[in-house]
This record gives C-alpha cells, sequence and structure tokens, in this order.
C-alpha cells in the first residue's frame, strides 16, 4: 500500500451523512485525522463555493481558531459549504495541500484535485471519479462489528425486515398517509410470513411518521427505535441482523448503505421521483440492487454495493503521486 505523508482534515457540516462519507473515505487513507464541522456566516452561506472573497472571514469568530497552519497535507470535504473550505485550502496551501470534494460542488471541478460525485450527478472531468452511490463504511467487519453491540437482535424470529425511514425532502413527501401505506404493505407480508420488523428512524424522520409505527407495530416483534429517548441508536446492529432491508426512497445515503449489506433491499414509490433521485434509483433497479416492496424474493442474489475502498485507492495512489512530485521539486 503506498505510505502517505501529513496530516489529513476532514471538513463537514452539522450533516450525519456529509460526515458519514468524508470520515469513511478518509479512514481508508490511514493519515492522522482532524474533523472540523465548520459553517460559513452569511452571505459565504448562501453562496458557497462560490462566494471565497474574503478568506477566513467566511467563518464565525469562534470558528476561525480552527482554520488556521500549519496547513493539512489532504483535505476531504462533503457538501456545499465544506466545498467553500477545501476550495480555500488550494490556495492558502500555494497547492500544498491536496484537496478533495466529496459530491458535485456546483462549479467547475477543477478547482480541486480530486472531486468523487455519484453518477446521477452527471459530473464530468478527469479530476471527477463517479461511484454508483455514497461512499460508506459498511463492509464484513463494520457488519460483524454491528452483530457482535446488538447481541439481543439473534433473538426476533426470521425474517428479520430492518426497515429505515428517512424524511421529507424537495419533491418528496413522506407524510403520515405515506406511512399508513408502507406500514399496511410491511404488516400484511409479516402476517403471511411472519418474522420480525427492526425499524429505524433518522434524523429527518418526522413526529407524524414515527406516531404511525409506533401504533402499527403494537404486538410485533422487533423493535422502534426513533431518537435517544429509545435508547443507543442500534443502527449497525439492525444492518448487520437484517435477512432484508426496506428503505424509503428519499435518501441516496441511506439506499446505498443498505445495498453494501448484502442482503435484498427493497422500496415503496408511490409518487414520481425528483429527477436526479430517479437516475439513481434506476441505476440500482437496472443492477438488481433495488426493487419494488415485495418483489425482492424472486430476485438473483448480487454481491454487496462495496465502493469506497476502491474510490480511497484511486485516491491514495493521485494522492502520492502529488506528494513525490512536491520531493521532486
Amino acid at each position: 500500500m503506498l505510505k502517505l505523508q501529513g496530516e489529513c482534515w476532514v471538513i463537514t457540516d452539522h450533516a450525519a451523512g456529509n460526515q458519514r462519507q468524508a470520515l469513511a473515505l478518509a479512514e481508508h487513507l490511514q493519515l492522522p485525522l482532524r474533523h472540523l464541522v465548520l459553517q460559513p456566516r452569511a452571505p459565504w452561506s448562501w453562496l458557497a463555493p462560490r462566494l471565497e472573497l474574503g478568506g477566513r472571514l467566511a467563518l464565525p469568530i469562534q470558528q476561525r481558531r480552527l482554520f488556521t497552519p500549519p496547513w493539512p497535507a489532504v483535505a476531504i470535504g462533503c457538501g456545499r459549504a465544506a466545498a467553500l473550505f477545501t476550495r480555500m485550502l488550494r490556495r492558502l496551501s500555494d497547492g500544498q495541500c491536496y484537496t478533495v470534494q466529496i459530491l458535485n460542488p456546483r462549479i467547475d471541478p477543477a478547482r480541486w484535485d480530486t472531486v468523487i460525485a455519484p453518477r446521477h450527478d452527471q459530473l464530468d472531468g478527469p479530476n471527477v471519479l463517479r461511484p454508483l452511490g455514497s461512499l460508506n463504511s459498511v463492509d464484513d467487519e463494520w457488519l460483524a462489528d454491528g452483530r457482535e453491540s446488538c447481541p439481543r437482535f439473534a433473538e426476533p424470529p426470521q425474517p428479520r425486515v430492518g426497515v429505515l425511514l428517512g424524511g421529507p425532502r424537495q419533491g418528496i413527501a413522506l407524510n403520515a398517509d405515506y406511512a399508513h401505506r408502507l406500514a399496511a404493505r410491511l404488516l400484511e407480508r409479516q402476517h403471511r410470513e411472519g418474522g420480525s420488523l427492526l425499524v429505524l428512524g433518522s434524523r429527518r424522520t418526522s413526529p407524524a411518521l414515527v406516531d404511525v409505527f409506533r401504533q402499527a407495530l403494537r404486538g410485533v416483534p422487533g423493535l422502534l427505535w426513533a431518537g435517544p429517548d429509545d435508547g443507543r441508536n442500534p443502527y449497525p446492529g439492525v444492518l448487520g441482523w437484517a435477512d432484508r432491508l426496506v428503505v424509503t426512497p428519499d435518501s441516496v445515503n441511506m439506499l446505498s448503505e443498505a445495498c453494501a449489506v448484502g442482503c435484498p433491499v427493497e422500496t415503496l414509490v408511490t409518487a414520481p421521483l425528483p429527477a436526479k433521485l430517479a437516475r439513481f434509483h434506476q441505476s440500482l433497479r437496472e443492477a438488481g440492487r433495488l426493487h419494488d416492496l415485495g418483489d425482492a424474493a424472486s430476485a438473483p442474489p448480487v454481491p454487496p454495493l462495496r465502493e469506497t475502498a476502491a474510490i480511497a485507492a484511486a485516491l491514495r495512489e493521485r494522492i502520492a503521486r502529488q506528494q513525490a512530485a512536491q520531493l521532486a521539486d
């Protein structure tokens, strides 16, 4: 394995999905990590990453001390706000910091050393890497750790169906009506084939969805987790023990992580999806990785969707070449 030098900064906002992607990639580089959660002020927050003028004044005073030299050897950002700071680091370090931006920055990708954007973003360029889904940490070891952390999930009857609930987003109304339809379909199958339902909410899951499932799942083997009031988040355990996963259609991250497990993945789509998300769904369906709710049983098995290690290996080669060229100068 190529040996890289220096420190790696991971730069994100507070979004859990952005943090998971950036940290998953950074861990593969095997460099000392520093995670900076940075949130630019207006007007930079409105125009990031386009507005670079003003530099570190974009940060609130209490955060400026975090973004100071010595600059890292590698910086990995995820999300539009982080893209402002990874873009700045390329200039501030006189090109000595290798800058990586995850997700489409919506400006010329040549402003970073490497941009990693999923195929449904339709971003091209010589420095663009294009995985099918989002980056994540799900692999055999991660799943084994999840099972070990939640041994009680071996007790519910099989098939154990993990249900991952997202939330509304532009163009997708995940409301109480959707929750009733999804719960009815899940319960109908559970009554027919037995098994258990392991239902997990997320930060974006509305109380209305949670209330529907709390009522519907009374007396059904399994669990419902909707936040810290329900104890520690058992997400790794649910993925580790699931025989099948059902994921709401709104989240690229949740669908990507579900497809990385290796069990059948299903979704319930009740209305047309936004164009970009629809392209992602179609790519998963064409690869045999995503099925309509109830259709996975007859589908042939496919290998898990695990792209992070390959993307990290390609990135390591690029960083190593730049570091070697810098040493030679």
